[in-house]
């Protein structure tokens, strides 16, 4: 091969892994996104000051999946930080607004 085909061989494999990789990136859910501390995990904090929580995030049968402290894999409702805080942290006091909501 001449030199000129072995550059141009080069810069387009450089080239479909780099848009691979944004790729990669972009189609990850913003709830998925890697973040400081790891990929694909999310840290929810609790509005009645019972501290942080955080878990990983995957996609499951039927979208988003958000692991709960003890194991259990829950889907994400909108938000999978929010659904993480509702669920593990603030649950009755969740069940509590949404009873006084109706």
């Amino acid at each position: 091969m001449t030199t000129a085909w072995r550059t141009l061989c080069d810069r387009r494999i450089g080239l479909i892994g780099l848009v691979t990789v944004g790729f990669a990136t972009i189609a990850q859910p913003a709830d998925a996104r890697p973040r400081q501390g790891g990929g694909g995990s999310v840290v929810a904090c609790s509005h009645y000051g019972k501290g942080c929580v955080s878990g990983p995030v995957r996609r499951g049968p039927v979208g988003l999946e958000v692991r709960m402290p003890g194991g259990t894999w829950i889907g994400c409702k909108r938000n999978c930080a929010r659904t993480l805080r509702e669920e593990a942290l603030d649950f009755f006091e969740t069940l509590n607004e949404r009873v006084w909501d109706q």
